[in-house]
């Protein structure tokens, strides 16, 4: 059991409410209530929307629950009477080695002069003889229901399903949206990985694609070569400012991509950390206003899947995932200013068997002000102040309990309403709604 005699779980922060309520992937609040995203369908569980009107007591008004036992809906946003979701394949234990399993039969059948047996495909993927037949049902009936749905949600409490526009691969993972646009993170055929997909949904019965942008050497189809093994660069998200678009590109860094001409996204700067640090870009935006005459940007970085003691010992000496400073007023001369970290003595379950400890996401929409609100796995929520963007300050802090049944907490994702009260989610089962005030 963890001893927290010694542990202080807040600083500067309070909890107004607790909810035990599916893990969830994003939280969003708008108009006094919050959308929450569920990160797995168990329950068939997709979408919640709470009414948060009194944050000490959020009531759920209506949930949608999902008909495709392959699928997840983990992430929701809403602008006005409008809520966009995805759709995205559910994690497997056997990856994605139903793709692979043709060119493997194919190299075996040379070398061995003969097809080969379940046991020989099962070592050349490292797999049991026993999972080939189910990496061949998935070959068979490849994954096909990614996309992303739009709702009219004008009444709560009856969410009306408008349109579901398939892409391909697994599927939308993230996406950013305003009123004319919404900015889709998905795999598509013909692409390696995740690439930035722009719809038009002013007419949200009938979504239509208005342009692409990847990066160089995704596009398979076009003949691009990729300089990199697997999927390891791709898109995780990107972000819209003004006429910007920041994206956190996994190990590719960050990336800016201009889009005055919204037919012609355009990339008009970067910056790659990895190597030599090794967990993948997960976020990146500029800063609400400008720090000291100069536009600052944050990237956060995720931490890696830790599954348990081994894996743990293997990552000593490895820095956790952490938050990064950049001056990007040069957008084509980003600079890294700063890196804030916590430490694992600052959480009880930062060594938690099997957990994760290190950055994972912050608050997306930031409106002023300085503050970052960034969500940190087992560490919890931490607050970070970047009036000095070259010295990074903790100004708060929270890390709740374990959810039931979890050996730590996985804090996920935070959104920040106008009356400055912050909602916090984990993959386990909770919900938190918090305030805090400077000390």
């Amino acid at each position: 059991m963890t001893d927290l005699s010694t542990h202080r779980l807040a600083h500067n922060v309070t909890r107004l409410s607790h909810t035990e309520i599916t893990g969830a992937g994003q939280v969003y609040v708008e108009g006094g209530y919050a959308y929450l995203g569920h990160l797995t369908n168990k329950n068939k569980l997709g979408t919640s929307i709470l009414d948060i009107a009194d944050p000490r007591k959020p009531r759920i008004v209506s949930q949608i629950f999902l008909e495709d036992p392959n699928s997840h809906s983990h992430k929701a946003r809403v602008i006005g009477d409008i809520m966009v979701v995805n759709s995205e394949q559910n994690g497997s234990p056997l990856g994605r080695k139903s793709e692979q399993l043709a060119s493997g039969r194919v190299a075996l059948q040379k070398s061995l002069g003969r097809d080969p047996t379940h046991a020989e495909l099962a070592a050349m993927f490292s797999l049991k003889e026993s999972d080939i037949p189910a990496l061949e049902e998935a070959e068979r009936n490849p994954y096909d229901q990614g996309g992303f749905r739009i709702y009219d949600i004008k009444d709560k409490t009856k969410p009306k399903l408008l349109s579901f526009t398939k892409t391909g691969g697994k599927g939308v993972h993230r996406f950013d949206m305003d009123a004319n646009y919404v900015y889709i993170s998905t795999e598509m055929p013909g692409f390696l990985g995740a690439m930035l997909m722009i719809y038009d949904i002013r007419n949200p019965v009938k979504p239509e694609e208005v342009s692409r942008w990847w990066m160089p050497g995704q596009h398979t189809a076009g003949g691009e070569k990729a300089t990199w093994p697997g999927r390891r660069n791709r898109l995780h998200h990107a972000l819209r400012v003004g006429n910007l678009m920041w994206a956190g590109c996994w190990m590719a860094g960050a990336y800016v991509i201009d889009v005055s001409d919204i037919r012609h996204p355009k990339t008009v700067g970067s910056y790659n950390y990895h190597p030599p640090f090794a967990e993948p870009t997960h976020t990146f935006r500029e800063m609400p206003e400008l720090i000291g005459g100069k536009r600052i940007a944050v990237a956060i970085d995720e931490e890696d899947h830790v599954h348990g003691a081994e894996e743990n010992a293997k990552r000593r000496g490895r820095p956790h995932a952490c938050l990064w400073v950049f001056d990007a007023t040069d957008l084509a001369n980003i600079k890294p200013l700063s890196i804030y970290t916590a430490s694992e003595l600052d959480s009880p379950w930062s060594r938690a068997t099997p957990g994760r400890f290190g950055a994972h996401q912050y608050f997306e929409r930031m409106k002023n002000g300085t503050l970052v609100y960034c969500t940190w796995f087992a560490g919890g929520l931490r607050i970070v102040d970047l009036a000095d963007p070259s010295a990074p300050e903790e100004v708060g802090y929270y890390i709740p309990e374990p959810a039931r049944g979890n050996a730590g907490p996985m804090t996920n994702d935070v959104d920040v309403d106008d009356r400055g009260l912050i909602y916090l989610v984990d993959r386990g089962p909770q919900f938190d709604i918090l305030e805090f005030k400077r000390g």
